[in-house]
């Protein structure tokens, strides 16, 4: 079993910048890749970012590549989320999840490919 827990949301301005957390306790391993999604209302739950913990490799939504930035510290467990230049359609539940099943290199982007979920922490992005 795996545990995730979100912090760092929060109510900004268009422009502004948040950190997120996701830190992960139980039966973690470095193998894992972990990601973040989000939802906003009325909308399906989108990928944002995604990192292997291994090896570091990343893969990053479309809508949010050049702004937000995904970074591991395996020494605490801890998977961040740098969002840059917010903007108002970034306001949504961010959700952590990890993948405990990650092969190599690969850094997954799909839903169905992540076995443990996090709470959701609120972003709101005002205009």
């Amino acid at each position: 079993q795996v545990q995730l827990a979100e912090s760092g949301g929060g109510l900004v301005q268009a422009g502004a910048s948040l950190r997120l957390a996701c830190a992960a306790s139980g039966s973690t391993s470095i193998r894992h890749a972990m990601a973040w999604f989000r939802q906003a209302p009325g909308s399906e739950r989108e990928f944002v970012a995604a990192i292997n913990r291994r090896s570091g490799n990343t893969a990053y939504g479309e809508s949010v590549k050049g702004r937000f930035t995904i970074s591991r510290d395996n020494a605490k467990n801890t998977v961040y989320l740098q969002m840059n230049n917010l903007k108002p359609e970034d306001t949504a539940v961010y959700y952590c999840a990890a993948d405990v099943n990650t092969i190599l290199s690969h850094v997954p982007a799909t839903e169905k490919e992540y076995d443990y979920w996090g709470q959701g922490t609120q972003v709101t992005v005002s205009s």
